[in-house]
């Protein structure tokens, strides 16, 4: 390669972003309920390296826009990625200052169409994502996963939760649910989750969106009790055991 050719490469804007092809840092289950008056969302605070919990203060959910709230399991740096797309998408829509902003249906099909264009490139933004929203007195609750699943539901959960959390909430939830009730549901499901989920951590939020906009709580704990017989000697009876 001649001096000008690397020169060229070197020079190019592609050059500066560094995109991942593995997951390296990543978080664990996001839940999403409606509730009488919007949407809640929860997610902790871990972002695990490997098997090693490596952070314990990783935000994951983010509002996007006026009218939706977004939470992301999966790579940390993908997500990053995808709230630069939102930020660029949301101040585009801004710039036209007709009145008009995007809602979170328009805010979901969108993330729809970009981790479906990023697997066909073999090159997958590494998420599971929740979005909810309230706008025109209309609560939405869409998902869609790394390689453009997506659907709408009353209730959504990523990762493990999909499996611990989603039989608790089918059982408990309702329409009607008040917010103290949904957060009191999201803890309890969280509270399992920390139980049984290795790349759990008991530091969460709990974020809310109604018509007047979008709050996220501060980090905070659950009470936990790990004398369980069966946290004491989990191994017992198991085939195989030592």
């Amino acid at each position: 390669m001649d001096s000008a050719s690397a020169k060229s490469i070197l020079l190019s804007p592609e050059v500066d972003i560094q995109r991942t092809q593995y997951p390296y840092v990543t978080g664990t289950s996001v839940i999403g309920i409606k509730y009488k008056d919007g949407v809640l969302l929860a997610a902790d605070m871990g972002g695990s390296y490997g098997s090693t919990i490596r952070y314990k203060s990783v935000e994951r959910l983010k509002s996007v826009g006026k009218h939706s709230l977004l939470g992301a399991s999966g790579e940390i740096s993908d997500f990053q990625e995808i709230l630069r797309y939102l930020d660029e998408l949301i101040l585009y829509d801004n710039m036209w200052d007709d009145g008009n902003s995007l809602g979170p249906k328009e805010v979901h099909n969108y993330l729809t169409r970009v981790m479906y264009n990023r697997r066909n490139k073999f090159n997958p933004l590494w998420n599971s994502l929740v979005l909810g929203g309230v706008k025109n007195g209309q609560k939405y609750l869409g998902t869609v996963s790394m390689i453009g699943v997506h659907y709408e539901d009353n209730h959504m959960a990523t990762g493990f939760g999909n499996h611990l959390a989603k039989p608790i909430i089918r059982d408990e939830w309702r329409e009607d649910l008040t917010y103290e009730e949904g957060v009191k549901l999201l803890e309890k499901c969280m509270r399992v989750l920390l139980y049984r989920d290795r790349s759990a951590v008991n530091k969460l939020q709990i974020a809310k969106i109604t018509e007047e906009g979008v709050t996220i709580s501060q980090p905070y704990s659950l009470k936990t009790f790990w004398n369980f017989s069966a946290f004491e000697n989990p191994s017992a009876g198991a085939v195989g055991s030592w």
